[in-house]
């Protein structure tokens, strides 16, 4: 396994420390990442912005860095659809080949997509057959470029884990690969480790990510309590939520799993956005991931 740090860490977009792709690639490698997943949108590496020149200069600087580019990540949503003379999927298509592009001339082995959020109960299997149908078109687009498509567990469409597994196999690409994240798995309370040890043969990278759960409540003055509502998550250092990650790396092990090991601050990060807040959250997570990847660890060296 391969540990990898993601730039939408220092995105900015939800008010933390921004970097420019050189200063991050710079950054990962301070903090001993051997890898990176860059984000394939603005502020980063958005097709719009990066003509091929600018991408060898990129790459170049990767490598005097001694930093691999390992994927790219769209940002797609393939349920998403308005007026029907629109071509939203065209459009979609030709920016997931743009990546697909980039991440060939990058050196980069994995372009990331989603599925889609979900749009009616009513639609429910039209949605999943057009996120099944897009899917597989992109997997032969980024095969087309020599590189492999990887679905994350991440929109509505396939997200729980025997649908995210039907949802593959309905794709039926040989270019497709899962990149299995235990995020929402956690959430919704599914065995990290069954799932893990299960898709392990199929993954080619997975995303971490810890958090916290804090309970809300919404008051009732007429009965002078209060109704509970569904609860707010925080995300913390790897290691000191409530994601069972022990348990999902046994899983990762016991099926095979030797791809690259992802982690992200992907959302407002217990302690803030600041540069120094996210250096040390950052350094101590990879120091968890790195107890987590070997082959027998003392499981208290990972619980906060």
């Amino acid at each position: 396994m391969k540990p990898c740090l993601f730039s939408v860490s220092y995105a900015g977009l939800w008010g933390q420390h921004c970097l420019n792709l050189e200063q991050f690639l710079l950054k990962a490698s301070e903090l001993g990442y051997p890898t990176v997943e860059l984000m394939a949108k603005r502020p980063h590496l958005s097709p719009l912005d990066w003509d091929d020149a600018a991408l060898l200069d990129l790459k170049q600087r990767a490598a005097e860095l001694g930093v691999e580019i390992a994927t790219l990540a769209c940002y797609n949503d393939f349920t998403a659809h308005g007026a029907a003379e629109v071509p939203w999927l065209e459009m979609q298509y030709q920016y997931i080949r743009a990546v697909a592009r980039m991440a060939r001339m990058l050196g980069a082995r994995v372009v990331r997509v989603f599925t889609g959020y979900a749009t009616a109960d009513i639609a429910c299997q039209a949605d999943w057959q057009r996120c099944v149908e897009a899917v597989h078109t992109c997997a032969q687009a980024a095969a087309d470029e020599g590189v492999l498509l990887g679905v994350q567990n991440h929109h509505d469409t396939a997200v729980s884990c025997e649908a995210y597994v039907e949802f593959l196999d309905d794709v039926d690409h040989p270019n497709c690969c899962a990149m299995f994240d235990p995020w929402s798995p956690a959430l919704h309370g599914e065995d990290l480790y069954t799932w893990a040890c299960r898709l392990a043969p199929r993954m080619v990278q997975t995303t971490l990510a810890d958090y916290v759960k804090l309970k809300r409540f919404a008051y009732l003055p007429g009965l002078v309590n209060y109704r509970p509502l569904p609860d707010m998550v925080r995300a913390v250092p790897l290691g000191k939520g409530f994601i069972d990650y022990p348990g999902f790396f046994r899983g990762l092990r016991a099926g095979g799993f030797d791809g690259y090991v992802a982690y992200e601050m992907c959302s407002p990060l217990r302690g803030g956005g600041s540069e120094r807040n996210l250096d040390q959250t950052a350094r101590s997570s990879l120091a968890t991931m790195q107890v987590l990847m070997q082959p027998s660890h003392p499981e208290g060296a990972v619980r906060g």
